[in-house]
């Protein structure tokens, strides 16, 4: 590589948050529930997070999962929240909200945003689902939002790197445009040699078993967890510094 690219790993619990940076990540996403594709730590949560790590960490602001579009009473919430970020020490957050017919709801991300400063914002996965990403791209620009968590519109952000590549273009330096989604150790040099990206993130994500001793066989149930594969931040770590 011949530039320093950062690193952001995605993460669902306050162990894995702890491993991830003695792993070498320089940032920290923030989500619960995995299942639900993230959404807002709890307070807890939150402040263990915030006690225990020194990198950046942006928490996720996402009242449920489902869909993008949020009522006036979830877009309280989600300022509430940001400012309860602000209050914890937070160095950023990360949030997305569309309006029903799949364009950003350009007024009230501008509000958040607003609400947010100083924190740097994250606009979420909720860009790929938008319906234009071009007009999108350049509504979070104008809201003010400081980049965008993408994997180009489709699930995998290996299929998506002709898109990624033409929203850095489009940014000409303006927001920084974060590919996700798929991204690991075998493919990285070349996202990031295809896209131009200086950012990239991952969760790094593997599942351990539970420590519990006795299981209710009536009751089946999956225990085990989220954590995250420490050697593949170092792996992925050593290929992009």
């Amino acid at each position: 590589m011949t530039k320093s690219v950062l690193l952001e790993i995605c993460v669902f619990n306050t162990a894995t948050a702890v491993a991830a940076e003695n792993a070498g990540a320089d940032r920290i996403e923030l989500c619960e529930n995995y299942a639900n594709g993230g959404t807002t730590p709890s307070y807890g949560y939150l402040k263990t997070v915030r006690e225990k790590i020194s990198i950046p960490v942006f928490p996720m602001i996402r009242p449920r999962g489902g869909d993008y579009f949020h009522t006036a009473d979830e877009i309280e919430i989600i300022r509430k929240d940001i400012l309860l970020c602000k209050e914890l020490g937070f160095d950023g957050v990360v949030f997305g909200i569309l309006n029903q017919d799949g364009t950003v709801d350009h007024e009230n991300t501008a509000r958040l945003v607003e609400a947010a400063y100083p924190l740097e914002v994250t606009f979420h996965r909720a860009f790929d689902r938008c319906k234009n990403p071009s007009e999108a791209l350049e509504k979070i620009i104008v809201a003010g939002c400081n980049r965008v968590l993408t994997s180009g519109q489709v699930p995998k952000v290996t299929d998506g790197l002709k898109m990624v590549k033409e929203l850095v273009d489009q940014a000409d330096g303006r927001i920084v445009i974060l590919p996700g989604s798929g991204l690991n150790s075998s493919n990285v040099e070349m996202i990031i040699q295809s896209t131009g990206v200086n950012e990239v993130h991952t969760s790094a994500r593997i599942r351990i078993p539970s420590a519990t001793r006795f299981r209710n066989e009536k009751m089946p149930e999956d225990f085990d967890s989220d954590f995250v594969d420490a050697t593949e931040i170092q792996r992925i770590k050593q290929l992009i510094v």
